[in-house]
This record gives structure tokens, C-alpha cells and sequence, in this order.
């Protein structure tokens, strides 16, 4: 059974996540909350059978890296311990998650986990989510409610992983702050750091109370994979009309 006792000590907390700027500032400011004994790294590379990369994604990047590490590319071995593998459910990397012996895991941006994983930290493992779980699954999710001119949508939830997908129940979520005149390529800055905010008030709740509350999910939010390059240009000037209007 799982301790559900108050921590005596200062939490001991892995990430399991991709090398990209948000990824790596994310990890950076944790590690001044919290002792991040390691950074498991994936390299799985998601592929769909149509383009997928549209210019304010190059936008976005350059755009993170100006903001936070004066416009160098930065490596998350920067901020943190890294242990790196192509896909997170190999054996290895799951036995070298248990000998780090983490109190909680924390996963932001990788693909699907196996029970495996799951079992390194069981109660204790919990996802960072873009959107509502609830309206939205998968992936792209916050283009997707762009694309559906779901403004209000656009909020950070952060859910306990379950072996059914976005399934588990919500710890915390909170909306992106969305300023008049913003683009689209600014709003992964911004969802970053309701996601460190997130993740910071969740591990405190796991520090005093020994587990994250939540809530279940009450609905099956829609599924949804890779948004094709053509439709996020709409999601460009949509997002666009939108914080004009402000």
C-alpha cells in the first residue's frame, strides 16, 4: 500500500521528457523547488503520413530560446542529471527509474507509458496536459482547440497517469494567460510557466498530505492526433483575431 504519510524531508522527484526549450526551462526552474535526482530523456520520434512541421513552430523555438537562454539552443543536461533512451518503456530504462528511486515522477511531453513505468511510482506519477482531458486527448491539444476557436480552453491540466490515456484524474489545472497582441508562437512560453506553477503546488500537496489529491474525470474527452501543417495556419490567424480583439 502506498504511504500516504506527510514527507519529513525534501521530495525526490524524476522527469521524464524530450530536449526541447520549454522542456529544458521547465526542468531548470523545478530544480530550484525540488532535489531532481534525474532526467529520463526520450527520443521516440512520433511520425504521421502527412506534413506536420509548420514556420511558427521555428518561430516558437527561436522565440524560447531569445526569452529564456539568450538566444543559445540549450540541452537538458544544462539543468540536470539525463539519462537518455529512444523509448521510456525499455526494460533498462525502467529499472534504472526504480534505482533512482524517485518520490514522485513527473511527465511532461512524452509518449504513451506502460504499466511498467507506471509501477515505478505507483499513485505518484502524474501528467502535464495541454487543454481539458475532458474535451481533449492526445496530442496537439491546444491547436486543437484553437482550430475549434476554444479560447477558454486553452487552460494546463495536470492529471495522474493512468493506463488509459489522459483517463486519470485531475490534481490541478489552471488557464494560460493570454495578452492582447500575443501570437501563437508565444503561447508555449506561457503555458510553461503555468505548468512549473502547477507542478510546483502539486508537489507541496504531495510533500504535506503523503499524495496528490484529485478529482476523477467525469467525461471521455475527444481523441486527437498530430494537427496537419495546412490546418495550423488557421490556427495562426485565428489565435491572431482572437488576442486582437482583446
Amino acid at each position: 500500500m502506498v504511504s500516504v504519510e506527510p514527507f519529513d524531508r525534501p521530495l525526490r522527484v524524476a522527469v521524464l521528457t524530450t530536449e526541447t526549450p520549454h522542456h529544458v526551462r521547465f526542468v531548470q526552474k523545478l530544480g530550484e523547488h525540488v532535489e531532481i535526482v534525474r532526467v529520463f530523456e526520450e527520443r521516440r520520434a512520433p511520425s504521421a503520413e502527412f506534413e506536420t512541421r509548420h514556420p511558427f513552430e521555428e518561430a516558437r523555438d527561436a522565440y524560447e530560446c531569445a526569452e529564456w537562454f539568450a538566444g543559445r539552443t540549450p540541452r537538458l543536461s544544462d539543468a540536470a542529471e539525463v539519462e537518455t533512451y529512444r523509448d521510456l518503456n525499455e526494460p533498462e530504462a525502467v529499472a534504472r527509474m526504480k534505482a533512482a528511486a524517485p518520490d514522485a515522477l513527473i511527465v511532461f511531453g512524452t509518449g504513451r507509458l506502460e504499466d511498467a513505468v507506471l509501477d515505478v511510482a505507483p499513485e505518484r506519477i502524474v501528467n502535464l496536459h495541454g487543454a481539458d482531458p475532458e474535451k481533449y486527448r492526445g496530442l496537439d491539444t491546444h491547436l486543437w482547440a484553437v482550430y475549434h476557436k476554444d479560447f477558454r480552453g486553452l487552460i494546463t491540466a495536470l492529471h495522474r497517469v493512468r493506463p488509459e490515456l489522459d483517463r486519470g484524474g485531475v490534481v490541478m489545472k489552471a488557464p494560460i494567460p493570454i495578452h492582447r497582441g500575443m501570437a501563437l508562437h508565444q503561447l508555449r512560453k506561457a503555458n510553461t510557466e503555468v505548468c512549473l506553477d502547477l507542478t510546483v503546488r502539486s508537489l507541496e500537496m504531495l510533500r504535506d498530505y503523503g499524495q496528490f489529491i484529485s478529482q476523477p474525470q467525469l467525461y471521455v474527452g475527444r481523441y486527437y492526433s498530430f494537427m496537419p501543417a495546412v490546418l495550423k495556419d488557421r490556427c495562426v490567424r485565428q489565435f491572431q483575431a482572437f488576442t486582437e480583439s482583446l
